[in-house]
């Protein structure tokens, strides 16, 4: 089978840290064309790729490369936009998270995906890991029983990407750390909860450190500071999920709050059993033989990085080698959720998303 076509929208740190050795390790494809506004930073990941056409328009790449997937790690804002170019010219499109910026552009993206016939895919990568995949197995056998509640989170003592860039300016990122942190865990508690529906939210947002100049998590190195930029986003956010089944799910995120430790969590409680992941640790609380017992679970070293094992399962969608883990309409879910999210945190009252 001839290699895929792949032409790259967006060449910052996103990309060169997370999607540039995921694309150029994968023996399936050959980057043809990359293109950025700033025409330095395709220029820069051309050189060390090997790729001769850059663009600093996408619409010149779209119209003058023969391509057959387009990859898109722009600013959130120009997520919906360039997705649904690429699929209206008939290419399959892999893109970063957040999916859009509303629930309006994600369902734009939905509707283009399914009118083109061809296969759109956002970045899910905490599914990837061992930990996940294990424990959604285990999940999925019956092992855990009924899930009805559970709490998921992401915070940071002091990591604010690129303060004052686009990661920190509402109007090209769409919200602080809830959109970028939140689309991670919330998609795989929801996930390892067998996908109920959301029917109602609840949350708070703060901002508090704009100005903070410390820096320790090494999560801050995403995005470029910018001295004297906008800050017009919150720094955490924590809210509770209803769903349709009657289960709950409590969430946390943050790029900077006053905790111990950096920790990326989360934890489901079944009828059955419980289980816990902190960072990379997992632990599974059950009751043997009338004994209540904790498992810890063994892992090899990951053999790819998460980011990369996307990527290799969205080409292996594309070539029909594999099922997509997540949909287009899954996506449209979570930015739903999101957005009512910051509605109540504004309004300090409950959003029905029934």
């Amino acid at each position: 089978m001839n290699k895929l076509r792949v032409g790259i929208v967006g060449a910052g740190k996103i990309f060169e840290g997370s999607h540039a050795p995921a694309w150029a390790a994968n023996p399936a494809v050959e980057i043809v064309a990359i293109c950025d506004t700033y025409l330095p930073n395709a220029e820069e990941q051309a050189n060390k790729l090997g790729v001769r056409r850059v663009y600093r328009d996408y619409k010149d790449m779209l119209e003058q490369e023969e391509l057959d997937v387009v990859g898109v790690s722009t600013p959130n804002i120009y997520h919906s936009d360039i997705s649904i170019a690429a699929l209206e010219r008939g290419l399959h499109v892999f893109c970063e998270k957040p999916d859009a910026v509303s629930p309006e552009e994600a369902q734009k993206m939905a509707d283009a995906a399914k009118r083109s016939g061809k296969l759109l895919m956002v970045m899910r990568n905490n599914r990837f890991t061992p930990q996940a995949k294990f424990l959604k197995q285990y999940i999925e056998s019956g092992a855990m029983g009924d899930i009805y509640t559970g709490r998921t989170g992401w915070i940071r003592r002091r990591g604010i990407p690129g303060r004052g860039g686009w990661f920190t300016t509402k109007a090209l990122s769409g919200g602080g750390p809830l959109i970028d942190l939140g689309v991670h865990m919330i998609d795989v508690a929801i996930w390892m909860m067998g996908n109920p529906r959301p029917v109602a939210v609840s949350g708070a947002a703060y901002t508090k450190f704009a100005d903070a100049t410390v820096q320790v998590s090494a999560d801050s190195r995403f995005g470029t500071t910018q001295e004297g930029g906008v800050f017009d986003v919150e720094d955490l956010a924590t809210g509770f999920i209803r769903f349709d089944n009657g289960a709950s799910l409590q969430i946390e995120f943050s790029w900077a709050s006053n905790v111990e430790d950096d920790l990326k969590f989360i934890e489901l409680r079944g009828t059955k059993a419980g289980c816990s992941l902190k960072n990379s640790e997992l632990k599974l609380m059950t009751e043997i033989e009338g004994v209540l017992c904790d498992i810890s679970p063994r892992f090899k070293g990951e053999e790819l990085p998460p980011h990369r094992k996307n990527i290799n399962h969205f080409i292996a969608c594309v070539r029909g080698e594999e099922v997509p883990t997540n949909t287009p309409e899954s996506g449209v879910d979570m930015i739903r959720i999101l957005k009512a999210i910051y509605e109540s945190a504004q309004s300090g009252s409950e959003v029905r998303l029934d």
